[in-house]
């Protein structure tokens, strides 16, 4: 529970809601509680004397006081939900707004599908506790505790027979809650595990379909399906085991009052009415005490969701802003590595970087060659600083880019990723997506010189075209061109391409590169390439190997005393012939 009251201050705004809905709860346990003594009242006094006058008048209180308990059950009912609903969407939202909040680091971390796990179903199970909070765990003490009460009034020696079956049923109730909180963590874990992956085969399902692994995947998926569903089993089991439990228990307590209760009456010290409410009142004790268990399995499992709630509510980004950071970075496009050092992780991990020292002049090209994991996407996410540098220090025009607003940062530094992502919605939404201002001039020209114009204007509805999720409905040359058209777009002073035109043929990449380089005379380009033809003209290549630069120059340069750069070259082009840019 001490969990789940840190995600009670969501419930705040509703408080009005939350402190009437208990209210109209107790009048309605009242009212229920009242209904066995009249009961026992017609029984003992109306029928035993033949008095209908008092039958029909107790009768009409009875129908009366149900219709006021009625009014209270909605009243509570209608409250709590609005105060729960109100309560899970603020959690959710607040829960989004920290996933938005944290760094790429955080991100690697936790993973796509468990925080899309904790945002639905952890989120869920945090809201049905408070729906149920406000009515059952309002409703199931007072009747348990009403009931008790009245059934002592009623008839304090069988009321004795519950302390008989107390401890029985309490020493349940202690077995279940002692497990069901571990075995419900296992399974939201195992929910993390089909999210994840559900979430894998939906984003590439024509790579499987490709491959023809849709076996593959349907194994995959059934294993963490039947883990998600043997877990649920080993969780409800223990869970369901309680109900049969307290059935027994409350069949033997009604076996117990009308067994001593008859002995009683043919005795003398007790009258029908009385043993009927008896009865009455010890099956309410013994299915409140149920719901009450429920409840507390409920809340078992909420406690585990609060748990994996509250480590995305308590973790703190990696990279955060400093608090005289500047608001303003009128860049000019120049970008210094001094000595950058980084490793993945906090725990010793080799370095992919190590101390890289690089300088690049404002309105340069610059190209990044390596083999697969030389680190050069790693060293290009460290200029927008989507992670922070181990060692060393990274500056843009001369400040350190810790010592600048992240979003100041990014405004004059845009990335094309390797993987282009484009929204649902349109095309011109798109390419306004980091500066909704952007006028049509604007991004027609952008995407002129992205070489994107044409194929949009193909489609009937041009600029207005609506994109599928994730872009669908166009190839993959075409979301490449669109990436950059969007990051064009932004007007920036850095503009990274991270292998971003792998899916466009060489003679449109060379229109794009022309074009930028007619266009952006000003704007600083740092191009990571797998082709070695993309890269050619650059002013400066920069080769990557070993986690340091091994080789940096022209393209002629480079053929001249880079053997690295030479075996590049070699084994794609094939001739060794030295082309000059």
């Amino acid at each position: 529970m001490q969990l789940i009251r840190r995600l009670l201050p969501y419930l705040r705004p509703y408080w009005k809601e939350a402190l009437i809905a208990p209210f109209l709860m107790l009048l309605e346990v009242a009212m229920d509680l009242a209904q066995p003594r009249l009961m026992q009242q017609i029984v003992d006094v109306g029928i035993a004397q033949l008095d209908m006058g008092i039958v029909l008048r107790t009768g009409l209180l009875m129908v009366g006081l149900s219709l006021v308990g009625m009014l209270g059950g909605v009243g509570n009912c209608v409250l709590g939900v609005r105060a729960g609903q109100g309560y899970g969407a603020d959690l959710r939202d607040a829960l989004y707004r920290k996933i938005q909040s944290l760094s790429f680091g955080n991100l690697d971390a936790l993973g796509t599908g468990e925080l899309v796990t904790r945002l639905t179903n952890d989120v869920t199970q945090i809201q049905e506790v408070v729906l149920i909070s406000l009515r059952i765990l309002v409703r199931a003490p007072l009747m348990l505790v009403g009931s008790l009460v009245m059934m002592i009034i009623t008839s304090p020696r069988l009321a004795l027979l519950l302390l008989a079956l107390a401890p029985i049923v309490l020493i349940g109730l202690g077995i279940v809650i002692k497990y069901a909180h571990r075995l419900f963590s296992a399974v939201q874990k195992a929910i993390d595990g089909v999210n994840t992956v559900v979430q894998e085969n939906l984003a590439s399902v024509r790579v499987i379909k490709a491959f023809v692994r849709q076996d593959h995947e349907r194994a995959r998926f059934a294993r963490a399906n039947e883990e998600l569903t043997g877990r649920t089993i080993r969780a409800e089991r223990t869970v369901a085991l309680f109900g049969p439990f307290l059935m027994m228990s409350l069949n033997l307590g009604i076996v117990g009052v009308i067994w001593f209760g008859g002995v009683q009456v043919t005795r003398g010290e007790a009258q029908i009415g009385q043993i009927m409410a008896s009865v009455n009142y010890l099956t309410t004790t013994l299915m409140s005490l149920m719901m009450v268990g429920m409840l507390l399995t409920r809340i078992s499992r909420a406690q585990a969701s609060a748990e994996r709630l509250i480590e995305v509510l308590d973790s703190e980004p990696l990279v955060v802003d400093a608090p005289d950071a500047l608001a303003e970075l009128p860049a000019q496009g120049q970008v210094d590595l001094q000595g950058v050092t980084f490793a993945y992780g906090s725990d010793g991990e080799e370095a992919v970087l190590d101390g890289v020292d690089l300088q690049i002049q404002p309105g340069q090209t610059v190209a990044i060659l390596g083999a697969t994991g030389s680190g050069k996407s790693t060293l290009v996410h460290l200029i927008p600083r989507f992670y922070d540098v181990k060692a060393g220090r990274l500056m843009v025009d001369h400040v350190d880019v810790r010592e600048v607003q992240q979003r100041a940062l990014r405004r004059e530094v845009a990335i094309v990723m390797q993987e282009p992502f484009l929204f649902s919605g349109t095309i011109a939404e798109n390419l306004r997506y980091g500066r909704p201002e952007a006028t049509d001039e604007e991004i027609v020209l952008a995407a002129k010189l992205a070489q994107a114009h044409d194929f949009i204007m193909s489609f009937p509805d041009g600029y207005d075209t609506m994109l599928g999720q994730r872009g669908v409905n166009v190839s993959g040359g075409q979301k490449q061109r669109l990436a950059i058209a969007r990051a064009l777009v932004m007007r920036p002073a850095v503009l990274i391409l991270d292998d971003s035109t792998s899916s466009v043929d060489v003679e449109t990449e060379a229109l794009i590169q022309n074009a930028l380089e007619e266009n952006l005379k000003g704007c600083t380009r740092i191009v990571v390439a797998q082709r070695i033809s993309t890269v050619l003209n650059a002013d400066s290549i920069v080769v990557l190997e070993g986690a340091r630069i091994a080789a940096q120059g022209t393209h002629s340069e480079l053929m001249e005393r880079s053997p690295i750069y030479r075996e590049i070259y070699e084994s794609q082009l094939g001739n060794g012939v030295v082309v000059h840019g």
